[in-house]
């Protein structure tokens, strides 16, 4: 492999490919979300399995988290795409696989994935690898926000549509932001098109969950540090809904743990839950 930047994948975003991955290889069905095209994408070696972070017993709170929040975004930009919303923008996309794994879906929209151009330049060329390619409907929206990009000019010059409504989905990114960037984020998404959306996860700060997570957490945390990826902001669901009110949401909603547990893990009877760490603000504009 080519040793250069654009030739290599955040490693965030590939924990994620492979814990949704993960998630259909080693959780019972039903399963809340299936992709393994963003395994296919890392290609991380035959013994990606064997990986510390992929102990299927360790991981489990957090993978079930991982695929809830996924199958919640893309439930939610279908139903809005079925209310006439076409543009479906997806910032810090990562390896999101949404075009790949749900064409049907897709196109009736116009999708946007917004991220640093390095990772973004590496995911390009391995979908190009596997045959999968750029449909016209995906547009790949390289950002360089390291030396102060805008996400906004460069979604506009891709072809956004500043007057039409759309889905923005920020998942698994709050936790990596100073509060001032999300709060500049906030504010530009509050000001799209009435009858925007949108949902972005955040981290609930250490002292507010319950001792085992807490544990777990501050591991996490330490992890992402060490990794040159530190957690730089935390909030509490009710200062969160302040944060995006005054942002200038019209409305403003929290989705926990719970309620992802109750939507999507009903009846289950592995004990798989989504853990209560990283929860949900949908708002709207």
């Amino acid at each position: 492999m080519v040793d250069s930047r654009a030739e290599q994948p955040d490693h965030t975003a590939v924990r994620v490919a492979l814990w949704r991955a993960l998630h259909v290889r080693a959780d019972p069905p039903p399963h809340v979300f299936e992709d393994e095209v963003g395994l296919r994408l890392a290609d991380p070696g035959e013994d990606w399995r064997a990986r510390p972070d992929m102990d299927p017993e360790r991981t489990r709170a957090f993978r079930a988290g991982i695929v809830a929040r996924a199958r919640f975004v893309e439930d939610l930009a279908v139903a809005q795409a079925g209310r006439g919303v076409t543009q479906y923008v997806v910032l810090g996309a990562g390896l999101d696989t949404f075009v790949q794994r749900r064409p049907e879906a897709a196109a009736g929209m116009r999708v946007f994935e917004v991220d640093q151009p390095e990772p973004q330049a590496w995911k390009r060329r391995r979908l190009a690898e596997l045959g999968l390619g750029v449909p016209d409907g995906l547009r790949l929206v390289p950002v360089d926000f390291e030396a102060g990009g805008s996400w906004w000019e460069e979604l506009i010059a891709a072809g956004f549509d500043a007057a039409a409504p759309a889905v923005v989905a920020c998942t698994g990114v709050s936790m990596y932001l100073t509060r001032e960037a999300i709060a500049g984020t906030l504010r530009q998404v509050a000001g799209l098109a009435p009858g925007s959306t949108l949902a972005m996860t955040f981290m609930r700060p250490a002292e507010l969950l319950e001792p085992a997570m807490r544990d777990l957490l501050e591991t996490t945390t330490r992890l992402a540090r060490a990794s040159g990826t530190p957690f730089l902001s935390f909030f509490s669901p009710p200062e969160m809904l302040s944060f995006a009110r005054a942002a200038g949401f019209a409305q403003v909603r929290h989705v926990s743990a719970e309620d992802l547990a109750r939507r999507y893990f009903s009846g289950r009877t592995d004990g798989l839950r989504p853990a209560a760490a990283e929860e949900l603000l949908v708002a709207t504009a």
